[in-house]
C-alpha cells in the first residue's frame, strides 16, 4: 500500500538561461523569456515588487471577472509567429497566447527534472503524457523511451509535433494523439495496457474534441482512478498538477493515496513555485501537486 506523507513539500524552479522570473508583487509578475520581458497577472503574488519599475515589452491585462479573458499590450515589436527558447536538450517556440500563457509552463521544470530521476536506468521506458499542451514535458521524457502524448487541442498537439521537429527528435518514439484524455485512458485500460510513467496537468475546466466538458472536481477522481489501472508494482510514477483552483494538494494526494492504495511506494504533495532570480530571491507559488513514486 502507498505510503502517503502528509507534510506538505515544494518543488522550486530556479530559471534558466531562457526563463527567469525577475520580480513580483502587487497581484503581478515580471518575466524573461529568452529576449523579451513580459508581465502577467498572478494574485498569489500579494507582497510588494522589489523595483517600482518595470520595462517590459508586453503586458497582460486581465478581463473584469475572474475567469474572463483578457488581451496582450504591447510596448516593443514581439514576434507574432513566436521565437526559440531551449531547455536542456529540448528546443520549442514561445509566443503570447490568447489565455495569457506563453506556449509553455516553466514551473514544470522541476517537474520533468524528478520524471528523468525516476526513469534513469529503466531501458524503453513507457510514459503516458495527458493534457500534453506544446509537448516539452513529452520531448523530455522520450529521451527514457517511448512516449503517448494526448491533448483534446489540435493546435496543441500540432505545436508539439513542430517542437519535436525544432528539437531534432521528430523521429524519436512519440505518439501524438488528440483525444479527450479521460475517454483515452478508459480506452488504455480496455486495452490492458500499462505505462512507467504518467504525468497528467488537467485544466480547471476544459472540452474535448467532441465536445466533452472536462470540470475538475467532477471528472479528475474517474481518470485517476483509470491512470492507477495502468500502473503497477514495475511502475515508477505518477504525478498530478493542478492549477488555478481553491483546493489543497492534500486533497489530490488523499485521491492518490486511494487509487493506488493496491500498490506500493510514496505520495507526496505540496507546491509547485518558482523563484526569484537574486540571493533574496522570494519563492512565488504558481500550482498544487500530488506525486507516487515506486
Amino acid at each position: 500500500m502507498a505510503d502517503l506523507d502528509l507534510q506538505p513539500k515544494l518543488m522550486v524552479g530556479e530559471g534558466w538561461a531562457d526563463f527567469a522570473l525577475l520580480d513580483s508583487g502587487h497581484g503581478r509578475k515580471l518575466e524573461q523569456y529568452g529576449p523579451h520581458r513580459f508581465i502577467r497577472p498572478e494574485p498569489q503574488a500579494m507582497w510588494t515588487p522589489h523595483s517600482p519599475d518595470w520595462r517590459a515589452d508586453a503586458e497582460f491585462v486581465p478581463g473584469s471577472d475572474e475567469d474572463g479573458g483578457g488581451r496582450w499590450q504591447f510596448d516593443r515589436p514581439v514576434p507574432r509567429e513566436g521565437w526559440e527558447l531551449c531547455w536542456n536538450d529540448v528546443r520549442f517556440t514561445a509566443s503570447c497566447t490568447p489565455f495569457r500563457h506563453l506556449g509553455f509552463f516553466p514551473d514544470m521544470a522541476p517537474v520533468w527534472d524528478w520524471m528523468g530521476e525516476r526513469l534513469a536506468g529503466k531501458a524503453e521506458a513507457q510514459t503516458l503524457n495527458l493534457f500534453g499542451y506544446t509537448g516539452v514535458g513529452t520531448l523530455a521524457l522520450s529521451e527514457y523511451g517511448p512516449v503517448t502524448h494526448v491533448d483534446a487541442s489540435k493546435k496543441s498537439v500540432a505545436q508539439a509535433r513542430a517542437n519535436a521537429q525544432l528539437s531534432g527528435m521528430a523521429e524519436r518514439p512519440v505518439r501524438w494523439i488528440i483525444d479527450d484524455a479521460a475517454k483515452f485512458t478508459a480506452r488504455e485500460v480496455r486495452r490492458g495496457r500499462r505505462y512507467d510513467g504518467i504525468i497528467l496537468d488537467p485544466p480547471k475546466f476544459g472540452r474535448g474534441p467532441d465536445g466533452e466538458v472536462w470540470r475538475l472536481e467532477e471528472s479528475l477522481p474517474g481518470l485517476v482512478a483509470d491512470c492507477a489501472k495502468l500502473l503497477d508494482a514495475d511502475s515508477r510514477f505518477l504525478f498530478l498538477t493542478v492549477y488555478a483552483v481553491r483546493m489543497s494538494s492534500l486533497a489530490i494526494a488523499g485521491l492518490l493515496a486511494e487509487a493506488l492504495k493496491d500498490l506500493p511506494g510514496t505520495i507526496k504533495h505540496g507546491d509547485l513555485c518558482i523563484r526569484e532570480q537574486g540571493e533574496s530571491g522570494r519563492h512565488l507559488p504558481t500550482a498544487i501537486f500530488a506525486r507516487w513514486k515506486n
